[in-house]
C-alpha cells in the first residue's frame, strides 16, 4: 500500500512506524511543512497506560521515550500563600522536540520517508492509496471539505497562553494568584533538565483587566513573571512571538467531525478532534488514533472498511473522555465557584473537576460526598482484603479443634 501522510507530528510519525512494522513493503511518505526540528510547544504530558501501549506496538521507540521522560507522583497546588499537597497516579513528561527526534529517527531506520519543508496543497494530493490528514486542527485537507466532514468548532471563554519557563518543576503544578482583575492562573510540570511548561489561564476579563490582550510579548511576560514571582524563584518565562511581535493568547477550540474519512482521506489526531488542555490528554490521544488506525488497516483487506471500524472504534473510545475534558474546562470557566474553599478542600475538588456532577452540587457539600465515599470504598476494599483471611483461620481453627 502506499500511504501519504500530511503532518509530521506525533500521530503522523507513530502511523508511519507501525504500517512499516506491520509491513515493510508499504511505500509511506510523511510530510510536514516546517523545516526539521522545529516544533511549537515545549513538552507533553502522558501516564503510565500509554506507555505500556507504546512498548506493545513499537518496544524500540517506546524505550527511548521512556529513556527520555520525567515523572513525578505529587500534585501541589498554591493559592495566594498558601501551599497543599496531594499524592496522585505517576504522570510523565518529555519534550515535544525530544518526542518528534525520537519517532522520526525510528520512522527512517524502518524505510519511511520524511520530506520536510513539503507543503502538501488540499487542491493537489499526492498519489496514494491512502492519504492520512494529520495536519492539526486547521487541517487544511479536513477544511475543503468540511460539509462533508461535519466539523464543528466550539470556543471556550478562557484565554489562555503556552509558555516555557527554565525552572525544572519537581511535581505537576498548579499557581493561582489574585488579581486586582481576578483571578489567574498557571499550570507547570517538568519535560526534562533543561525547563517546563507553563500554560496561563484567566478570564476575559482579567486579560482586559491586566492589559494582555494589547501588551507586546515582552511586555506581558515580564507583568506574568512578575504576578507568579514566587512560583517561578526566579526563573523566566519563554514564549514564542508572532511576526507582529505580540503574544499568543488563544482561546481553546474543541474540535468534532460527524465523520472521519471521505474516500481515501482520513483524519488522525488534532485533525479528527480536540480535548481541552487541562486533561493533558492531546499527544495520548493522537498516538492511540495511530494505533487503532494501524490496527484497523491490519485487520481489514479492505479500505472502506478499515476506515470505518477505525472511526467507531476511537469515537466509541473518547466519548468519556471528551465528556470529562469538557467539565474540566467549566471548572475553570467557573472557578469563583471554588477558589475560596480551604487550600485542600479546593485542590480535592480540582481532582474531581471531571465529574457531570459536581457543578450541580454546592462544593463543600460534594466535598463531604466524596470523602465519604472515598471511606466506604476503603471500608469495602478492607473487607475484601480481611474476608478470605478471616475465613482461612476460621477453617484452621475448626480443623485444630479436631484433632
Amino acid at each position: 500500500m502506499k500511504v501519504a501522510c500530511v503532518g509530521g507530528g506525533p500521530a503522523g510519525l507513530y502511523l508511519s512506524i507501525l504500517l512499516k512494522r506491520q509491513d515493510p513493503s508499504h511505500d509511506i511518505t510523511v510530510y510536514e511543512r516546517n523545516p526539521e526540528g522545529s516544533t511549537y510547544g515545549w513538552g507533553v504530558t502522558y501516564w503510565r497506560g500509554l506507555l505500556d501501549q507504546l512498548r506493545e506496538y513499537d518496544p524500540e521507540s517506546a524505550q527511548a521515550v521512556d529513556e527520555h521522560s520525567v515523572r513525578w507522583s505529587d500534585g501541589v497546588a498554591r493559592v495566594r500563600d498558601l501551599t497543599t499537597t496531594q499524592p496522585g497516579d505517576e504522570g510523565h513528561g518529555i519534550g515535544r522536540h525530544r518526542l518528534l527526534k525520537i519517532l522520526a529517527e525510528r520512522a527512517r531506520s524502518l524505510g519511511v520517508r520524511l520530506e520536510f519543508e513539503r507543503e502538501v496543497s488540499a487542491e493537489d494530493l499526492p498519489d496514494a492509496d491512502l492519504i492520512v490528514a494529520a495536519d492539526g486542527v486547521n487541517s487544511a485537507l479536513r477544511t475543503r471539505h468540511a460539509d462533508h466532514f461535519g466539523t464543528e468548532l466550539k470556543p471556550g471563554r478562557n484565554q489562555y497562553i503556552w509558555l516555557g519557563t527554565s525552572k525544572v518543576f519537581g511535581s505537576f503544578t498548579f499557581a493561582f494568584v489574585e488579581t486586582d482583575h481576578g483571578w489567574i492562573w498557571c499550570y507547570g510540570y517538568a519535560f526534562g533538565p533543561e525547563g517546563s511548561t507553563c500554560v496561563i489561564e484567566c478570564a476575559p476579563e482579567t486579560w482586559t483587566g491586566l492589559g494582555l490582550d494589547t501588551a507586546a510579548e515582552a511586555d506581558g511576560l515580564a507583568l506574568l513573571e512578575k504576578l507568579f514571582a514566587d512560583l517561578l524563584d526566579g526563573h523566566s518565562l519563554i514564549g514564542r512571538a508572532s511576526t507582529d511581535g505580540s503574544a499568543q493568547w488563544l482561546n481553546f477550540r474543541t474540535l468534532t467531525n460527524r465523520t472521519w474519512h471521505r474516500d481515501n482521506l482520513v483524519l488522525l489526531g488534532d485533525a479528527a478532534h480536540t480535548t481541552h488542555y487541562s486533561i493533558g490528554a492531546g499527544t495520548t490521544l493522537a498516538l492511540e488514533d495511530a494505533i487503532a488506525l494501524a490496527d484497523a488497516l491490519r485487520d481489514h483487506t479492505e479500505l472502506p472498511q478499515a476506515l470505518a471500524a477505525y472511526e467507531q472504534r476511537r469515537k466509541s473510545a473518547l466519548l468519556s473522555i471528551q465528556s470529562a475534558a469538557r467539565y474540566s474546562a467549566q471548572w475553570y470557566e467557573n472557578l469563583q465557584r471554588y477558589i475560596h474553599l480551604p487550600p485542600h478542600r479546593m485542590f480535592a475538588l480540582l481532582g474531581q473537576r471531571h465529574s457531570p456532577l459536581l457543578p450541580y452540587v454546592p462544593p463543600q457539600v460534594y466535598y463531604g460526598l466524596d470523602k465519604a465515599a472515598g471511606r466506604l470504598e476503603a471500608l469495602r476494599r478492607f473487607k475484601r482484603w480481611l474476608g478470605p483471611r478471616l475465613a482461612r483461620t476460621v477453617h484452621a481453627r475448626a480443623l485444630a479443634s479436631r484433632k
